[in-house]
């Protein structure tokens, strides 16, 4: 009986300690990125991965990291290494996570940028995979804020490409903040990030 509670709190403390190693380590990858050194915390979130193979959020942020960056990049081959990058750290997430709404949002994200380097080559064939992504995403949770927000912002580029009007869609993006103000998840390092885009797609929409 002794051996094995002696067991149970060396357990309890390994547990413990490992957590704390995770938690420095997210909150060290999150000051690197923004503080702008983008590589040092891509590089963070992917060696956390490694030690958490069951958690998705390491994986899925180092894959936004990568993203982020690949809006306004002209050179095409660092755009590549790093969409490509991206993509493959976003794909061992919904492999852990599938059908999670989060990780939807992103590879929707990870389209959209290679649309914005060049829309006549992507255009076509991405915006067809984002409405699909936008879509299940809202099946799956149309009270996710982050979701409702993204898939109102993709239907207003949409407008504008084709020249429609844009003020439908701004019931979405209050919909989206009154989400914000309620959304909540227990699950340490959950993406949060929507509410202050919110504003100010809103802010636009008047």
């Amino acid at each position: 009986m002794r051996k094995l509670t002696s067991l149970f709190v060396l357990l309890v403390i390994f547990t413990a300690s490992a957590q704390d190693r995770y938690t420095k380590g997210m909150e060290k990858a999150f000051q690197l990125w923004e503080s702008g050194q983008t590589g040092e915390a891509s590089n963070l979130f992917e060696r956390i991965a490694t030690a958490e193979p069951d958690n998705w959020l390491p994986y899925y942020y180092a894959s936004q990291v990568n993203t982020v960056i690949s809006f306004g990049e002209k050179d095409e081959k660092k755009l590549t290494v790093q969409l490509e990058k991206a993509k493959e750290f976003l794909d061992v997430a919904k492999a852990i996570s599938p059908d999670n709404p989060e990780i939807l949002i992103q590879e929707a994200l990870i389209n959209t940028a290679w649309i914005a380097f060049d829309g006549a080559t992507y255009g076509m064939t991405m915006s067809q995979k984002n409405v699909q992504l936008y879509q299940t995403a809202m099946e799956l949770a149309p009270d996710n804020p982050r979701v409702v927000l993204s898939k109102a912002e993709w239907d207003m580029g949409a407008a504008r490409y084709f020249g429609k009007d844009t003020a439908p869609y701004c019931k979405d993006v209050e919909k989206a903040l009154e989400l914000f103000a309620t959304f909540k998840s227990e699950t340490p390092f959950y993406p949060s990030w929507g509410k202050e885009r919110a504003e100010e797609v809103l802010a636009s929409c008047k």
